[in-house]
């Protein structure tokens, strides 16, 4: 039977964009009960203390109250951590907690017919706190003397393990150079178009959920245990979403309080996150210490690679708790060898928001370590970046290769990524006074998450598997459901690129059904960590192809021939070099669904379902540059040039493929430049936040590759996070290079201004200057 493969590779128009880029997108704050009261969360202004009063008798009594949940009638409901680090005492958290550990802590929850009663009420309820101490940096959270934020542990650290090679440190004594330096990268916000929002309606014995979740199963799971209902008691509708990045994959202790509040009350209620409110109620991401050492021989052999990664978790572990510092140690050898390689990981509570999951998950953070420490170890041999880079490279005949810090890598060309890249980056002319330079840097990214029993043995408590259903409809329409989720990555359109071709019918001929736990298989983590196309699609392309053997089967049943005389082309069945001699899709589908003329064996009906489990992971790769252009005069740094080369396995989609590498890189150049979340010393986040803008953003120049993974069924490997992994380190070296002298302390993002210039007067910039 012939293969044709239309819609594979091609670049389909995003069926999504019809509804998005209309205003017709389903939404949190646009859908579910019209009638739904409003939630307004209220917050701890202190970041330490202790909730010693609660006064709500004025709010229950304001106009348009419904009801106040406080502390005290929410005993007992608790989140789980799904990720639960060696050593960790606790592995859930209060929905509710009278112990306050950073400001923006929920202590209530006021419910109003109207958002403007609810915030009224909300200002009416008085708070008796005893303040403590705060603490904030994860440094100062492991020093002696320490306030704790959970004195029954006797320590703020919550973990302490290795990764890797325990015998790291003789191999780097032994070594002819070690460049050791000590980097961070700030705290990012996530910052999504849309921020998080939820409406729960408890009618007709279920309570139903619309989130912008990227994991509805996750979500219903966690409200289930959280409020004590049985799972066939909560279902979860996922809305159109505007933008997760990863922060909008579990229930947060908010939602599951609006939850609440529409269990008691008996009525729909709804909730939506103010943009004020985001910065202190979402996770942030990243804001780790990393003390990195690279040591190498005198002709630029690399030895050893070690970082001591010391994590802030903030108030709490989160639903992912220390599984991106996990993710720093375990990718830290990135597409080089090294005769050793390891980490060691702590991770220590803070009186802050807690930190979990955002794009690139950990990934970021070790680049920017580990190639900003082959930069200097460059600069110290007098050698160029990229020579040195190639010489300790892992070549394409060397994979399949494990690393150091237990990785399969499985297919690609790293050395190509490079010398490609390198090709196309270029510096501006010098005609301002600003110093310019090239800088570059190189990643093997983690993606496909799974297998279910690798998540078991790293302590996550949750499979990695991914269920597809795909069945053709009496009149030959193909309805796909799976487990993934939509976020706006464009997997509607991917997933029916890959059932067009797997069975063989029009592209619009195919529908798409996503995220909603009554109607879609079952999905433990969804759609986070570069998995849906390559777990999802990995079930769909088996599936589809059941299918398509299904349908040739009926078939050559009715035509009396071999299935392998058969090919399916517009819209039929039809013998080879027989055009004429041949069923329609359509007539095959219509007897098959009244169990009519089938083969012996095959039951009535055209359906398949299939579990994908991976075998592993998948690892795409990627080699970025960036040239910028710097002022000595005021230390502003400007991204005048970026390129990237990816491969990300089979391409599916080149068009989308290439939105999420330059949608990531902008995101990877506003923590390079603009991003971070700051806190006073009592612990208060900073009401400003930059993202970029598109004068921070350059044009970016996408080359793409494709080297199919062996590990997936269609050869497919994660994209959606790959854009923000290389920009913070690219930079980094680009600014390094255009201001040589300040090279030793490019060390910590953002790299504002403010930061450039202290570096230049010599002055530390974390110092007031």
């Amino acid at each position: 039977m012939a293969d044709h493969h239309p819609y594979v590779g091609a670049r389909a128009p995003r069926r999504e964009d019809g509804r998005l880029l209309t205003g017709r997108g389903r939404y949190v704050g646009g859908v579910g009960p019209p009638d739904a009261a409003h939630a307004v969360i209220v917050r701890s202004p202190v970041a330490h203390g202790r909730l010693t009063g609660c006064d709500t008798e004025a709010a229950r009594s304001a106009a348009g109250v419904l009801g106040v949940i406080t502390p005290a009638d929410a005993a007992g409901a608790r989140l789980p951590c799904v990720a639960v680090a060696p050593g960790q005492r606790e592995s859930s958290y209060p929905v509710l907690d009278e112990e306050i550990r950073y400001a923006g802590q929920p202590l209530a929850v006021v419910v109003a017919r109207t958002p403007e009663a609810a915030r009224d009420a909300a200002d009416l309820i008085g708070l008796a706190i005893e303040e403590l101490p705060a603490v904030v940096g994860v440094e100062n959270a492991v020093r002696d003397g320490a306030p704790l934020l959970y004195p029954a542990w006797g320590t703020n650290l919550v973990t302490d393990f290795e990764v890797g090679d325990t015998d790291c440190e003789a191999a780097i004594a032994a070594a002819d150079h070690v460049v050791e330096m000590t980097f961070r990268l700030g705290r990012a916000a996530p910052s999504p178009i849309e921020p998080r929002g939820i409406a729960a309606d408890p009618s007709d014995g279920t309570l139903t959920i619309w989130a912008a979740a990227q994991a509805p199963h996750h979500v219903r799971d966690h409200a289930a245990e959280a409020l004590g209902l049985p799972l066939n008691a909560v279902r979860v509708i996922g809305c159109d979403i505007g933008g997760g990045f990863g922060a909008k994959e579990h229930l947060y202790p908010d939602e599951a309080l609006v939850c609440l509040a529409a269990l008691r009350l008996g009525r729909p209620v709804r909730w939506s996150e103010t943009r004020a409110e985001h910065l202190s109620a979402t996770l942030a991401a990243r804001d780790a210490v990393h003390r990195g050492r690279l040591a190498f021989t005198a002709d630029g052999g690399f030895v050893a690679l070690h970082c001591d990664i010391l994590g802030d978790l903030g108030a709490h572990p989160s639903n992912v708790g220390i599984s991106p510092l996990a993710v720093s140690a375990i990718m830290l050898p990135g597409p080089y060898r090294f005769e050793r390689a390891g980490a060691r990981v702590r991770a220590a509570v803070t009186t802050t928001t807690p930190t979990g999951s955002y794009r690139g998950f950990g990934q970021p953070e070790v680049t920017w370590t580990r190639e900003r420490l082959v930069d200097e170890a460059a600069r110290l041999l007098g050698a160029d970046p990229v020579e040195l880079r190639l010489r300790n490279m892992i070549g394409p005949d060397d994979l399949p290769a494990a690393t150091r810090t237990w990785q399969s890598y499985d297919s690609g060309d790293y050395p190509a990524a490079l010398r490609r890249v390198r090709e196309l980056a270029r510096v501006g002319p010098s005609r301002d006074g600003r110093r310019r330079g090239v800088g570059f840097s190189c990643h093997v990214e983690a993606t496909g998450m799974g297998p279910s029993m690798g998540l078991k043995a790293a302590g996550q408590a949750a499979g990695g598997f991914e269920t597809a259903i795909v069945r053709m409809e009496p009149d030959a329409s193909l309805v796909v459901h799976a487990g993934v989720a939509g976020m706006g990555q464009g997997i509607e359109t991917t997933l029916a690129q890959l059932a067009a071709d797997g069975v063989g019918v029009p592209l619009d001929r195919v529908q798409v059904v996503l995220g909603d736990t009554a109607a879609t298989p079952y999905s433990s983590i969804g759609s986070i960590a570069s998995r849906s196309l390559v777990v999802g699609g990995g079930a769909l392309n088996r599936a589809a192809r059941l299918l398509r053997d299904r349908i040739v089967a009926i078939a050559a049943h009715q035509l009396e021939v071999s299935g392998d005389d058969l090919e399916i082309d517009d819209g039929a069945v039809r013998v080879k070099g027989d055009p004429a001699s041949c069923r329609t899709l359509r007539e095959i589908a219509l007897s098959a669904w009244r169990g009519w003329d089938l083969p012996e064996g095959v039951p009535p009906g055209l359906e398949e379902r299939v579990t994908h489990d991976p075998a592993g992971y998948t690892y795409a790769y990627g080699a970025h540059a960036a040239a910028v252009a710097v002022d000595v005069e005021t230390g502003a740094v400007e991204v005048e040039g970026y390129w990237v080369v990816g491969d990300s396995g089979t391409l599916v989609n080149p068009a989308i493929v290439e939105g999420q590498l330059r949608g990531a890189i902008a995101q990877g150049i506003g923590m390079a430049l603009t991003e971070e979340v700051v806190h006073s010393a009592d612990g208060q986040p900073a009401a400003d936040y930059f993202p970029p803008t598109t004068r921070e953003v350059p044009d970016i120049e996408v080359v793409l590759t494709q080297t199919p993974s062996p590990i997936t069924p269609g050869g497919m490997k994660g994209v959606g996070e790959a854009g923000t992994i290389g920009p913070p380190a690219a930079i980094g070296n680009a600014v390094a290079a255009a201001v040589p002298e300040i090279a030793a302390g490019v060390t910590a993002t953002p790299l504002t201004s403010q930061a450039v210039w202290s570096l230049l007067r010599g002055d530390d910039p974390a110092e007031p200057g």
